[in-house]
């Protein structure tokens, strides 16, 4: 009964911080992000909830994998769940410095630090659980795609590089 509820938590967790940070930006969305200079293929607002929620979902379900394997909070744990703690914090924090803070320069330096974290957690999972490191791959597409966007926004946005100004 037990194994269950972890299952539960681990997976949920990463909506927590996902779901803050839409709930706190969501108003900057229609009123700032829209105005955007974007590129073309930059996907509709409709698509990033959907692939949030799916993306949130298989990274819990991985992290929660990883960490019955090594047993739980020991030593080995350290490293692979340090790393997965570290990415998903950079991860909730990215909305807040994009969206609440319009801060580009910000948001630009925590995507990329992000996509390091998130590539050294898929590492240290794959020794320890493959079907876990495979479950990180479609959240390191999305990344790939999200950073470049957010290179795109930076560049092509050059006076709201440094944030708010009002």
């Amino acid at each position: 009964g037990r194994m269950w509820a972890y299952t539960v938590g681990f997976t949920v967790l990463p909506h927590v911080g996902g779901f803050l940070g839409w709930f706190l930006n969501r108003k900057e969305i229609p009123a700032w992000y829209e105005k955007l200079k974007k590129p073309s293929w930059c996907p509709s607002r409709r698509v990033f909830p959907v692939a949030w929620t799916m993306l949130y979902t298989g990274m819990g379900y991985a992290s929660y994998l990883v960490w019955n394997d090594l047993g739980g909070c020991g030593s080995k744990a350290i490293v692979p769940m340090g790393l997965y703690g570290a990415q998903l914090v950079l991860n909730w924090a990215w909305p807040p410095l994009f969206f609440g803070a319009h801060n580009l320069n910000m948001a630009l330096i925590d995507i990329l630090c992000l996509d390091g974290l998130a590539m050294g957690t898929l590492c240290s999972w794959y020794r320890i659980n493959r079907l876990a490191a495979l479950l990180l791959l479609p959240y390191l597409g999305w990344l790939a795609m999200a950073t470049c966007l957010t290179i795109r926004i930076w560049k092509d946005n050059p006076e709201l590089k440094a944030g708010k100004s009002d």
